[in-house]
């Protein structure tokens, strides 16, 4: 039944990021990038999927109730799901995401600080999950013209609002090896795009 709900609210998030106006910064588009491990904070997702991924795309999902519900919303955007958890099936988690990336050429999505916490401080997961697939590290940042935060949740969650201007921006490639020995490389990363979006967003705005 939640799986069920979280399509339903699936469909209606992928209605609403339609009406967003959307410009990526990447060095490549999405579709002709090669498989790839995307690194994110967790409470940007509405506006990360406003963008057109060009490949298939994958994620790894908690196994407890909220996950369920997760899973149905990720459905109905076109992101396929893997369960598991820090807590709960985490290494067979990964490993079906590694499986999905290497064999499926897909490109996996990571809140890379995860579920619980402690917000924007990243776990090596998504660096591990590159490492051992050969795929490229890739930092994403975001910023919206029109958004709020809702911030009494953990994550801050960014709720963008219809027809707001949305800049991404994927950074450079991480060394997956050293990201994944200190996962502190990543959150810099973030931060990093994070900041280069709101520049191309002030400047967007302004213009």
């Amino acid at each position: 039944m939640r799986r069920l709900v979280g399509f339903a609210l699936g469909l209606l998030v992928r209605a609403w990021v339609c009406t967003f106006r959307v410009r990526l910064c990447a060095a490549l588009p999405l579709g002709a990038a090669p498989p790839s491990v995307f690194a994110f904070w967790h409470g940007r997702q509405m506006a990360l999927f406003s963008t057109r991924r060009g490949r298939a795309s994958v994620a790894l999902v908690s196994h407890s109730a909220d996950g369920e519900l997760q899973s149905g919303v990720l459905s109905a955007l076109g992101v396929d799901s893997v369960r598991g958890s820090s807590s709960r099936g985490g290494a067979r988690g990964l490993a079906g995401v590694i499986r999905r990336v290497v064999r499926q050429r897909a490109h996996a999505l990571f809140a890379v600080d995860g579920p619980r916490g402690p917000a924007f401080v990243a776990k090596p997961g998504a660096a591990q999950a590159a490492l051992l697939a050969g795929a490229p590290l890739l930092p994403v940042g975001a910023g919206a013209r029109w958004a709020f935060r809702l911030s009494r949740i953990w994550d801050d969650f960014l709720v963008v609002l219809p027809f707001s201007r949305v800049v991404i921006v994927i950074g450079d490639p991480l060394d997956a090896g050293a990201a994944a020995a200190e996962p502190a490389l990543i959150d810099r990363a973030i931060a990093a795009a994070g900041a280069q979006a709101e520049r191309e967003l002030a400047e967007w705005c302004a213009a």
